[in-house]
């Protein structure tokens, strides 16, 4: 039987001091990994002469893992990731960033669910938060998101769609995706993260789940690009508080895209997946037209509390009513 062999799609940027570990903990893999796309977005410091150094390094002890470079700049993340998956050739295609430390059984344990499960389309998993010196802050991915439960048996139940409809659980650096997903979900919509893009589309088409053991050590050292915030009580207080801005109409705008891109699909989704997200673009669209007083808002939210809009579609539930109810209105709005 001949081993599946996998692309990862590495982004570098300024910065890159940890990305030498992190290559060698992808080299560690062994051949299974067949090349490394290095998408540099920019960076003027020595971030790429390391990623260099590492693959003449692999040269020398005989790696069969191609390293490949993109040059140029002015991307942003999620655009640099969308042209490093695009120039990757393998059926797997594992995402990385420049922070992070691969556990030793990564690659294998999920090349080993994709080929089990054929209509498998995004897999991600736990990973254990270190900061920077790679030391362990006692915390995990998944639980600092707080995976409830419910919503983890409903990914592994095959509904991840409407779990995924609520909030983001995919975290790219923990992700690999067969690439046949690239052809529905690129191009990314510019109001989009790309992991979060990836998930949506792929659960909408497909199966997404994922791995419950933490198999990437996850950096946070102040400097990340998209990093994982504690969500202490003072954290969800501040956000309560904080003035609405121009997040409302952000999360108005990734609705559209998403109801956009199901309706392009056409027979790839489900009739009741594009419903769905029709549901949640009205919800969002109610949020962003809010009234600035917050006695005129009391009515339209209490009406979408009771038709269980908040609990299907909200990412914080009954603490995203609270946010509705009490945020003050951003100085940009007119009453």
């Amino acid at each position: 039987m001949t081993v599946q062999r996998v692309s990862v799609a590495l982004c570098t940027f300024n910065g890159g001091r940890f990305v030498a570990e992190q290559l060698r903990s992808i080299l560690a893999q062994g051949d299974v990994v067949g090349e490394v796309i290095v998408a540099d977005d920019g960076s003027s410091d020595d971030t790429v002469a390391r990623v260099r150094a590492v693959a003449d390094q692999a040269i020398v002890d005989g790696s069969r893992t191609e390293f490949r470079f993109l040059a140029g700049g002015g991307f942003g993340v999620a655009a640099n990731f969308a042209r490093a998956l695009a120039a990757c050739r393998f059926d797997l295609i594992a995402l990385a960033d420049q922070d992070d430390v691969w556990r030793a059984d990564k690659v294998a344990r999920m090349v080993g669910e994709f080929d089990r499960r054929p209509g498998l389309l995004l897999l991600h998993t736990d990973a254990r938060l270190v900061d920077a010196d790679g030391l362990p802050t006692g915390r995990f991915l998944l639980g600092t998101l707080e995976l409830a439960a419910v919503d983890a048996a409903a990914i592994h139940g095959g509904e991840a769609f409407t779990v995924l409809l609520r909030r983001n659980l995919a975290t790219g650096a923990t992700s690999m995706i067969r690439r046949e997903l690239l052809a529905s979900a690129l191009p990314f919509p510019p109001a989009w993260v790309h992991d979060e893009w990836l998930a949506m589309i792929g659960s909408a088409i497909g199966d997404v789940d994922f791995i419950p053991d933490p198999l990437v050590d996850y950096r946070q050292h102040g400097g990340n690009q998209i990093g994982v915030r504690v969500p202490t009580l003072g954290v969800k207080l501040r956000r309560a508080l904080e003035d609405r801005g121009s997040r409302n109409r952000a999360l108005d705008l990734r609705a559209g895209n998403l109801v956009e891109r199901l309706h392009l699909l056409g027979p790839k989704v489900a009739e009741s997946k594009t419903s769905a997200a029709e549901g949640k673009a009205a919800f969002e669209a109610l949020r962003a037209q809010l009234p600035t007083s917050r006695i005129r808002r009391v009515a339209p939210i209490i009406r979408a509390a009771q038709g269980k809009a908040y609990s299907r579609f909200a990412s914080q539930g009954k603490l995203d009513i609270v946010r509705d109810l009490l945020q003050p209105a951003s100085q940009k709005e007119t009453p």
